[in-house]
């Protein structure tokens, strides 16, 4: 049997459990487009009642959830204020522009994911007819591009109390807004309740194969189902859908502490090893990010090398890594991969310590063969 692979690439790897494969075959179902199917019918109600909104909406995507709450929100030469490392102004190609003719102001996030009041402040455009009209404040939680950081409740207490006072909505992309609310140790409505709408996954973490959630008002999900049937998301008998959601919903996200318990402990070895950059400090959910210190290791070397390892990782910008921890993650796979990346490392030292020799003269081309190489004299 080949070795088993430690997958740590994302945690849109997870496969279904069980009781979700059990689920998707015995769910009762109708057609989703006429509002008559049972299953996703419950599921939308049990969301809703989660994060404290009057509705929710089944889409099959994060993108799309997303992109149906911009276009709910905005009309077509409206603003929205986005982080620079935001998922919606990075990863969703550019959909808001495209097709709904909405702007983005770019704002530079903070380490912690934040944008900062003070830039929102100066980033609002006054009411006059030669600017876009800002709309819309769009915030990430937990935040992937900032090493799955988590915002605190002060924090989303002040930006609302911002945005009220200045009459704009704020959106939250709350694809892992699950693991916040672990890492919080609060119930999920105490972060939701804080912003106009949200989108969540039921995949990643929280293991289902596919959909994600809207939640807001009512006359915005009204809207939302609108803008989700104009881009093609309206389905049939999605309760097959729905079924694993739910028990993401009550199941899965009970163990989401024990991804971030994994991710701590692959934080603490990580930053034993020589030749790895890592700050603890900043590991608060499931995600990982460190840095390659400067060698002659590349990183599509140390990926490859560990690829041999068994264990797999993603470059997340320049000589960084990220690693990111999931229900088909055990506390064994931790330390196999803390194990594999310090093997790697080394090689890669010693490599780089053979390289740099040879580079000088030090070594011949045999690599080691005892008979130091002849030096030039210039």
């Amino acid at each position: 049997m080949a070795p088993r692979t430690v997958d740590l690439r994302s945690d849109t790897l997870t496969h279904p459990t069980d009781a979700m494969r059990e689920a998707m075959a015995k769910a009762p179902v109708g057609d989703d487009v006429y509002a008559e199917d049972p299953t996703v019918n419950e599921l939308q109600e049990m969301a809703a009642e989660l994060m404290g909104k009057e509705a929710a909406l089944l889409v099959p995507t994060g993108t799309m959830g997303n992109l149906t709450a911009i276009l709910a929100h905005c009309e077509r030469g409206a603003e929205i204020l986005v982080g620079d490392e935001a998922h919606i102004y990075v990863y969703e190609a550019g959909g808001a522009s495209a097709l709904g003719g909405v702007a983005y102001h770019v704002i530079p996030n903070a380490p912690n994911g934040e944008l900062p009041i003070p830039a929102l402040q100066r980033a609002v455009r006054p009411i006059d007819q030669h600017a876009a009209r800002t709309s819309l404040i769009c915030i990430e939680n937990t935040h992937n591009r900032c090493g799955g950081a988590v915002l605190s409740l002060q924090y989303l207490a002040d930006l609302k109390k911002f945005a009220d006072s200045r009459g704009l909505p704020v959106h939250m992309d709350g694809a892992r807004v699950f693991n916040a609310a672990a890492a919080l140790d609060v119930h999920i409505s105490e972060i939701a309740k804080h912003v106009t709408t949200i989108q969540f996954c039921l995949s990643k973490g929280l293991a289902a194969p596919i959909g994600s959630m809207v939640a807001g008002p009512k006359d915005f999900i009204e809207k939302v189902h609108r803008w989700r049937k104009m881009l093609g998301g309206g389905m049939r008998q999605a309760g097959v859908i729905a079924a694993p959601g739910m028990l993401a919903l009550t199941d899965m996200t009970k163990r989401l502490h024990e991804d971030h318990e994994n991710a701590t402990l692959l934080a603490e070895g990580l930053s034993k090893i020589d030749g790895i950059v890592i700050d603890k400090a900043t590991v608060h959910s499931n995600i990982v990010l460190f840095v390659l210190a400067p060698s002659d290791l590349s990183e599509d070397e140390f990926l490859v090398g560990l690829k041999q390892q068994h264990v797999r990782m993603i470059q997340f910008g320049p000589r960084t890594i990220r690693a990111v921890t999931h229900w088909q993650i055990s506390e064994g796979d931790i330390r196999a991969s803390i194990d594999a990346v310090a093997a790697v490392v080394q090689q890669g030292r010693s490599s780089g310590i053979i390289s740099a020799m040879k580079h000088i003269g030090l070594l011949s081309n045999g690599y080691g063969n005892g008979r130091p190489a002849s030096i030039t004299k210039v």
